[in-house]
């Protein structure tokens, strides 16, 4: 949908790394960057509208389940004398997974597009399995579950990448899925049809594309990975995967294959720039050498590791050299990229006994600055969409920061950046454009309502 020209004025922007003062900020009718002006003399654009705030780009989440938004803050009590970790949480999480009908996934991801929207990300990438029928909805095919979240995405404005996801086996010896996964169950077959069902019914639609998503290597055989990853190439599709991500994981690919998750990926698969590997906590050197190598990212997802025990990601291993990297916020018990890139920070240091760890992998001596740069070089590569930033040429994404929020006030010009990400709780935008156009993004009222509607009736069962 073509959008009015529209040219505004930034007291204060985030461009090509760093903050600029007077910026002028055109708009084409295509809802991209026709211009980025710094230094602008204001008496010479009367007709820019001056926004309120210091401007940032909107940064893509590269990794969402948005069904899991429905057990935020449901799954912390620990059982008495039993271990809690990873493996317990997913049994929790599974009994959910199987009850969730299109109209409770749409009203779910709504309010979660809404809030990750109020938090600054403009572009969420899906990562989706629910694809076939349950008990609470027999007659739910895999393209009325996309559906679902496509809607969530449109109501709420935020920009959409669904990654309709492969899920074969519940084990890298098993030969097929649990009954509690078989509502996962697609092969790559139907997954390409799912892929071209969305395209088809999606045309004409705004900020919304498709991907393919591989569960994991113990979810999915070799040569079904082969051949998906064949039909992704050949429509230039990003591809992710969920990858050494825990312990067992590894251990298992060991045991049935002789080599660790990644080192296998990267001797059977042809790893390239449109490769996103969500996780990879527990690497080794060479493993994410190998990944920085091939061009290919990882997807961080700080909030989620954190929250399920997963571990901390190498971050001064793989990002010394420029390794290529994203954030998610996965299982959402976090909703903004601030907070995940806080998290990833101090997982950092805590772990390394040093501060300020992120000002060491690139070009500015803020922490911040760095960790913003690499999310914004990796949204193409997450999304195959022109993401970069405040750029001509890339989608008019940007929010409008609060300079007068208690994270904020006082500080000065060159530390907003520094403040927003690591006084916390930070601050939330004054204002979220997609494509150019402003997004109002109410955390109440009848969006709010259908979201406590539909926790009420998934909790009843």
């Amino acid at each position: 949908m073509a959008i009015e020209v529209s040219r505004d004025i930034a007291a204060q922007a985030w461009v090509q790394g760093s903050w600029a003062k007077d910026v002028l900020l055109e708009v084409d009718a295509s809802g991209h960057w026709s211009g980025i002006t710094p230094d602008v003399a204001a008496h010479t654009v009367r007709d820019a509208v001056r926004l309120a705030g210091p401007v940032l780009p909107g940064v893509v989440n590269a990794h969402s389940h948005a069904f899991q938004r429905a057990i935020a803050g449901l799954t912390e009590h620990g059982a008495q004398n039993a271990k809690d970790n990873f493996w317990s949480w997913r049994e929790r999480m599974y009994a959910v997974a199987q009850r969730i009908t299109p109209e409770q996934l749409e009203a779910i991801a709504t309010m979660l597009y809404t809030e990750l929207l109020a938090g600054g990300y403009t572009q969420v990438c899906e990562f989706h399995y629910l694809h076939n029928a349950s008990v609470q909805s027999p007659k739910a095919s895999a393209l009325d579950m996309s559906m679902a979240l496509v809607r969530a995405a449109q109501r709420s404005g935020i920009g959409l990448t669904l990654l309709p996801t492969l899920y074969m086996r519940s084990g890298f010896a098993a030969d097929g899925l649990r009954p509690d996964q078989q509502r996962f169950a697609s092969t790559p077959d139907s997954i390409a049809k799912l892929v071209q069902d969305v395209q088809a019914s999606t045309r004409g639609m705004s900020h919304v594309n498709v991907g393919v998503a591989l569960h994991s290597l113990r979810a999915v055989r070799p040569q079904a990975l082969a051949e998906l990853a064949a039909f992704a190439d050949a429509q230039g599709l990003p591809i992710h995967i969920h990858i050494a991500e825990q312990p067992q994981e590894v251990q298992g690919c060991i045991a049935h294959t002789g080599q660790r998750p990644i080192e296998w990926l990267l001797s059977h698969a042809q790893l390239h720039a449109r490769w996103n590997l969500v996780h990879a906590t527990h690497a080794t050197q060479a493993e994410l050498d190998g990944v920085r190598a091939r061009g290919a990212s990882i997807v961080i997802c700080p909030s989620t590791e954190a929250n399920l025990g997963d571990g901390v990601f190498d971050y001064v291993g793989y990002c010394a050299q420029g390794g290529s990297w994203s954030v998610g916020s996965d299982s959402h018990v976090s909703r903004t990229w601030n907070e995940e890139l806080r998290l990833l920070e101090y997982g950092q240091r805590l772990t390394r006994g040093q501060r300020n760890v992120a000002a060491q992998s690139g070009v500015s001596i803020s922490s911040a600055a760095n960790m913003l740069q690499a999310l914004l070089q990796s949204g193409q590569a997450a999304t195959a969409l022109a993401l970069g930033g405040l750029q001509v040429g890339q989608r008019a994404d940007f929010v409008v920061l609060d300079a007068a929020s208690p994270a904020l006030c006082g500080l000065p010009s060159v530390h907003v950046l520094d403040g927003h990400v690591f006084s916390s709780p930070g601050s939330f935008p004054l204002a979220v454009a997609v494509g150019g156009r402003v997004i109002k993004t109410p955390l109440n009222g009848p969006v709010a309502q259908d979201f406590v509607r539909t926790l009420q009736e998934l909790l009843a069962h």
